[in-house]
């Protein structure tokens, strides 16, 4: 009987050590791009949890007592930021007080455009678009990442919020600015579980190699429609645009929460 006893004893304690061995990081992302990223990079390490899930958008969304719950428990919340996702500010700072909040509009290395004026596109320049804000001058730097832990610190005092407040934040639709996000995001998981930091090492750079074939598939996809006018419900592709040299003519809403009236309809028919 000791003999069966001290066996389920030592099956136990071996149990409770593997599975601290395999404990994983408790993440949460804010919308469905980064969320695909952030998994990508944890795969075979622990999985996600995603705030907007369905149809729901950041301009509008109310958090649930359940996510509320994920926040609290939070090791890491991956979001794009201040002005961007504002529902969050508040639970982040006060639910999620045990987490690092990683806010990627601070990405190193992000290209950014201005935001545009109006939902009439076809007055605005689209060579502006070469003007940004703030861009890397070889965005192939992104494929070497040793220089961005220089200063990481940076990106921790944000007292004005509003210093992004004239830059579109729908930067992730440029497929280089992605590269930048994986940058951050495996540097983030690396420092909050060192113990897969080899998985976090290998799922980026493999991820790496997917978004470069991701422009080349999707500028060779929209070739027989380049030069053709459309429009979006509202001016969130600029970078997209930008990348893939195609041009919007308007957005049926100038803001995501109000809906256009008769004028704008009129306007967009004409």
């Amino acid at each position: 009987m000791r003999n069966v006893t001290s066996i389920f004893l030592a099956t136990t304690m071996l149990a409770a050590g593997i599975g601290a061995a395999q404990a994983e990081v408790n993440v949460v992302v804010s919308i469905k791009p980064v969320h695909a990223l952030v998994a990508a990079i944890m795969d075979g390490a622990g999985t996600p949890d995603l705030i907007i899930e369905g149809t729901g958008s950041p301009h509008n969304y109310a958090l649930k007592p359940s996510q509320a719950q994920l926040l609290q428990n939070a090791d890491l919340v991956f979001w794009i930021g201040h002005n961007f996702e504002q529902f969050l500010e508040k639970p982040i700072e006060g639910i999620a007080t045990n987490a690092t909040s990683v806010a990627l509009m601070d990405s190193h290395g992000l290209t950014k455009i201005k935001l545009r004026e109006g939902g009439d596109f076809e007055n605005h320049d689209h060579d502006d678009h070469d003007d940004h804000a703030d861009h890397d001058d070889d965005h192939d730097d992104h494929d070497d990442h040793a220089d961005h832990d220089d200063d990481h610190d940076d990106h921790d005092d944000h007292d004005d919020h509003n210093d992004h407040s004239d830059i579109d934040l729908h930067f992730w639709l440029d497929p280089i600015n992605a590269k930048a996000m994986v940058h951050t995001i495996e540097d983030a998981l690396t420092a909050a579980d060192p113990e897969h930091a080899a998985t976090y090492a290998a799922n980026a750079e493999r991820m790496m190699g997917r978004l470069d074939d991701l422009v080349v598939e999707v500028d060779a996809a929209l070739a027989p429609v380049r030069g053709q006018g459309y429009i979006v419900f509202h001016d969130a592709y600029q970078y997209y645009e930008s990348r893939f040299d195609i041009a919007a003519v308007g957005s049926i809403t100038v803001s995501p929460e109000v809906m256009p009236g008769a004028k704008r309809v009129s306007e967009l028919q004409a």
